[in-house]
Order: structure tokens, then sequence, then C-alpha cells
């Protein structure tokens, strides 16, 4: 009989995680405990944007196969293996990751646990989180030694979660040191993973400590590599050299390649900050906080990039802001996703507007968040709308559509022709053809 699961959490990575489990057949609960959000899905409507992944939801609503609710009375009845999908936001005013909510589903789920299952956490945790989970479900479940925990990360990139979970590049799943709760663990993942073990996707069985350090590890190292470029960026502009170039050159290096070596803006969103400053905080409660004092570097790297971001557009306009009007194309953290969270072009632009600027912003997606994150900003309803009368126009978030723009069509609508690549994203010849003065991160 397959395995019935519920999803504890229905937040990005949550939700994902529901629809395409019943997309691979399987009979899914969504357990949350705001009822609005509940509704939202249940009415097939996704809370956040994610490529693809509305249509999923639908599918399986009207299929039968997926269902939501505020109930952990039903969803413990209901689920052979219960995934735990909360967040793990920094906490406030620390680097260490706030581990309320994933402790919350365990003192709500485990003394409702009546009968042989397997928890499953899919957050992202400091190593040692699993460890003590587990001897708090052993404590508080009725089923005993019966109710397993196992630890299984996540690795979804925003804009292409759909793919990252239908066909992940592996499949990690944290075991107990008990060599019988190990196996029936690993039986059940193979057997709820069986169609990616089937195409090939790497399974690795590994202790719980190594499966929280993947997902942290592998974030500080793609924070680490985007910084790294970044750092090139500031030595390029001193030295009148070309990053585009260098990273270019350098990505044909197989050693290197050239994934996330792209110059710019930096990284934001609610997973690569937060995680990187919540593995500091970790070590140097492990004692081994000299290990990671580089992501601190990384970390400061990251928000020089935004300074100097406002430094560039402030010497185009001959050293101030005030009385002037800027155009700020992306609200978004990155392409694909709605997600403001730590967005490196809305600290731009809110950073321009308390200098004195007149900021007018537009994103094709992010537009509501970016509104409620950031009132005091004016918001375009198009990109000649946030462009309209600028002194200077900003690319921030590389959309598609500000990749293809037509830089004689934006020529018509702003008072001068000045544009900063945030990204890295547009062909300074096009625009220095058209008559546009073209800056960029650390370009010539």
């Amino acid at each position: 009989m397959a395995h019935r699961l519920t999803v504890i959490g229905t937040g990005y990575l949550g939700a994902t995680h529901a629809a395409c489990m019943a997309d691979l057949g399987f009979e899914v609960v969504g357990l949350d405990t705001d009822a609005a959000k509940v509704d939202r899905l249940a009415a097939g409507d996704l809370p956040f944007y994610e490529p693809g992944l509305e249509p999923i939801l639908r599918r399986n609503l009207a299929a039968g196969r997926l269902r939501f609710t505020t109930s952990y009375d039903e969803a413990a009845e209901f689920g052979d293996v219960h995934f735990v999908c909360v967040g793990t936001p920094q906490k406030r005013g620390e680097y260490a990751a706030d581990l309320t909510y994933v402790d919350a589903v365990i003192e709500e789920l485990a003394p409702r646990l009546h009968r042989p299952c397997l928890v499953v956490g899919k957050s992202t945790v400091p190593v040692g989180t699993a460890a003590r989970l587990a001897a708090r479900l052993a404590e508080l479940a009725p089923a005993g030694g019966d109710a397993v925990l196992a630890w299984n990360p996540e690795f979804l990139r925003e804009g292409y979660a759909v793919e990252d979970t239908l066909h992940p590049d592996r499949i990690v799943a944290g075991v107990p040191d008990d060599q019988g709760a190990a196996e029936r663990a690993e039986k059940v993942l193979r057997e709820i993973y069986s169609s990616m073990i089937g195409e090939g996707v790497p399974f690795i069985v590994a202790d719980y400590a190594t499966a929280e350090l993947v997902k942290v590890a592998a974030n500080a190292f793609l924070a680490t590599k985007i910084s790294f470029i970044n750092a090139m960026a500031e030595v390029c502009e001193a030295a009148h050299a070309d990053v585009t170039k260098l990273s270019l050159a350098l990505s044909y290096d197989d050693r290197i390649g050239g994934k996330f070596l792209g110059p710019g803006l930096g990284f934001g969103g609610g997973c690569l900050p937060k995680d990187i400053r919540a593995f500091m905080a970790r070590a140097g409660e492990l004692g081994v906080d000299q290990a990671l004092t580089f992501l601190r570097e990384v970390d400061e790297i990251n928000i020089r990039r935004r300074i100097r971001m406002v430094d560039l557009a402030r010497e185009l306009l001959g050293g101030s802001f005030a009385g002037r009007t800027v155009g700020v194309l992306g609200a978004a953290f990155k392409p694909n996703s709605d997600d403001v969270r730590d967005s490196p072009a809305l600290d731009v632009a809110s950073t321009i507007h308390a200098q004195g600027g007149a900021v007018t912003v537009y994103d094709p997606q992010a537009m509501d968040n970016a509104r409620r994150a950031h009132p005091e900003l004016t918001y375009g309803a198009s990109v000649q709308d946030a462009a309209r009368g600028a002194h200077v126009v900003l690319l921030l978030t590389e959309w598609r559509q500000f990749r293809d723009l037509d830089p004689a069509d934006l020529a018509g609508v702003v008072a001068e022709r000045n544009i900063v690549d945030g990204r890295n994203a547009l062909d300074p010849e096009l625009w220095r053809a058209a008559g546009w003065t073209y800056r960029a991160l650390g370009r010539p």
C-alpha cells in the first residue's frame, strides 16, 4: 500500500513539496496553522509566484490526491510519513536561526502519533537539531520507538522549484544511529523517491549531522562563489578591467565552472543570507568559529555591492540624488520569483529614497510584496512608468523583459539617458550606440 503523506508548513517549500508529491501519485494532506493560507491553497490559489506550480496544485486538488487542513489531529491520523517544511528565519538581533516553528511542529505532532510512522525534516536547521528533535519525538510520541525521525534537506532554487522537486540532483537521507530505525527510515524514503532513484538520481544515506550540514555547506559554497566574483569586480573597477570578461575566462576552467560566477549586485532572498549567518553562529557554539570566519567577509562583500551600486548612480547624477528622479527595474531578489526577502534591489531603492531621490520601482511579479515591505517607495505599472522622467535608470533584477529592452524605446520616456546595470545583463555597446551613458558593477 502506498504511503500517505502529510506536509507540515505550506510556505514556499511546503506547498511545492505537497503539490509535487501528489503529482507523483501520493495522497497528500498539507497542514498549516495559517487558516487564510490553507483556504487559498485549497482554492487552488498559490500565495507566492513560482513558474509551473499552480497548474500542478490545481490538477491534484481536482484529482482528490491533495487537500489542506489546519488540524494536527487530522494530519496525524492520516499520515504515514510527515514532512516538516516550516521556516527557520534569522533571530531578531543575532545571526542564529530561530527554531520556534520546527520545535512547535514536534510539540504538536508527536503526542498525536499512535502508530508506526516516519517524521521527515526538510527545513534548513543548524547541525545538532535533528538529534535533539529525535529525542523529543521519542519522549512525546505514544508510538514510542515506532515513530522515527529522518532528515531530508531540500535544495530548491526559487524559479526552478518544480524541476528541483521532481528531478533533484541528489537526495540526502539523514537517519538515526539505531540500526533498525535507520533501515526503516531508509526503506520508506527509497520507496517515496523511487521514481527519482529510478532516473539515476544519487541517493546518499548519512547520519543526522552530515545531512544537516549538506544543505548549509552547499549554501555557504554558493554564497562564497558569488562573493568571490564580486570581490574580483571591486579589483576590476580599481584596475580598469572588465569583470564580465574575467568571469567568462574563468568559467572555461572545469575546476571552477561558470555557475554562480555572475558578477553584479550579489545575493539576497530568504535562504543564502540567513543560512550563512546561522552557520557561523552554530560554528561558534561548537567552538569552531575560526573555520567559518571567511563567511563574514563573504557576507560583507555582498553588502558592499549594494553600497557601490548607490555610489555609481549618485556619481552619474553629479554627486547628489536631491531633486533627481530614479527609475528602478526590479524588486524581487532574483528573476522568476516574487520573493523580496533581503532583496538587493529594494535595499538599493530604499537607500536612494533615504538620500533624497524620487524613486519609482517596477517588477513583473513582486509589486505587492515590495509595497508591503517598502511602502515609502513609489511603484509604476510598467517599465515605462518606472523610467518616466528619470535622470538615471537602474537595472537591479535580471528579468528577461529587462534584458530584452530596446534602448531607443526607453530613451523616449527618460529625462536623461543614464543607465546603471546592476546585473551585467545588458549589452553596453547597444546602449551606448543609442546615446546612453552606460555603467555597470566591475566594468570600465
